[in-house]
């Protein structure tokens, strides 16, 4: 299912810092993260369905989606996955990409899906689930902002729990370096469930959203163990270096990885 929170230029040493967990079956084929495409493409890899939930490129953009939580699903559905690889391999400004996926929308079950250019300084969000003012793409303004499986910034509790503690956290930082890995250790292994059922979305059945309702997910399944498979870290520094951090399961292990890079301006 997924849980982000991103800050988006509003750092005077961060222009983007994106802390997600991804949430998938324990035997789901996965490859960790890693160089793909020919060395252009940096993030983790679905080996069932080919996409990713969240990867970057080396001309500083980068892209990650979550699902929307809902119980009507297309049977014979896109992949969602790919929206993110589709993004960075296309080299169009997040705009127009968004404005050429809302054509095929109707394609997928529901997504949610960040879009940035840090060369550009550009930042959208884009959903084929919008409920207010029917927006499909949405400019997304400096800040804190966390995505989970409803529309961005929605005051999901666990949703509100990441948010307060990473402003906590940054405003204890103030002007200095960010740890990245103390950030990814104090925001995203949190494991604290909403207790009062009215706090839930009451999308699916009440038992499994209690298990849904923590940062850090991990629940036994009639299908097998579901959870937290993953914990991605992607800092990208006002001198263009990027470093990105990966903390996933293998084999039921615990184990860490972090590639980093400099962004490939192009003129």
């Amino acid at each position: 299912m997924c849980i982000a929170a991103f800050l988006w230029q509003a750092h005077p040493l961060y222009p983007l810092v994106i802390l997600l967990n991804r949430d998938e079956y324990h035997n789901r084929p996965t490859r960790p993260l890693e160089w793909w495409e020919g060395g252009e493409i940096l993030g983790g890899r679905d080996e069932m369905a080919g996409g990713t939930w969240l990867a970057c490129s080396r001309d500083g953009r980068v892209a990650f989606l979550t699902n929307v939580r809902e119980i009507q699903k297309l049977p014979e559905a896109k992949s969602r996955g790919d929206l993110p690889v589709r993004f960075l391999q296309s080299k169009k400004m997040p705009m127009e990409f968004a404005e050429e996926l809302e054509k095929e929308v109707d394609h997928y079950n529901g997504f949610n899906l960040i879009l940035v250019d840090l060369c550009s300084k550009t930042l959208c969000y884009v959903t084929n689930r919008a409920k207010e003012d029917n927006k499909f793409v949405t400019e997304v303004e400096p800040g804190i902002h966390v995505l989970t499986n409803a529309m961005l910034d929605s005051p999901w509790p666990k949703a509100q729990r990441l948010h307060n503690n990473f402003k906590e956290l940054l405003d204890k930082c103030e002007k200095e370096e960010l740890p990245m890995k103390e950030m990814v250790g104090k925001l995203m292994t949190n494991t604290i469930k909403d207790e009062d059922e009215s706090m839930l979305p009451h999308i699916y059945p009440q038992k499994w959203e209690y298990q849904l309702s923590s940062i850090l997910v991990d629940a036994d399944t009639p299908i097998g163990r579901y959870g937290t498979r993953s914990t991605s870290a992607l800092f990208v520094k006002a001198t263009d270096e990027v470093d990105f951090y990966e903390r996933h399961l293998e084999n039921e292990l615990w184990k860490e990885k972090t590639v980093s890079y400099r962004i490939e301006k192009t003129k």
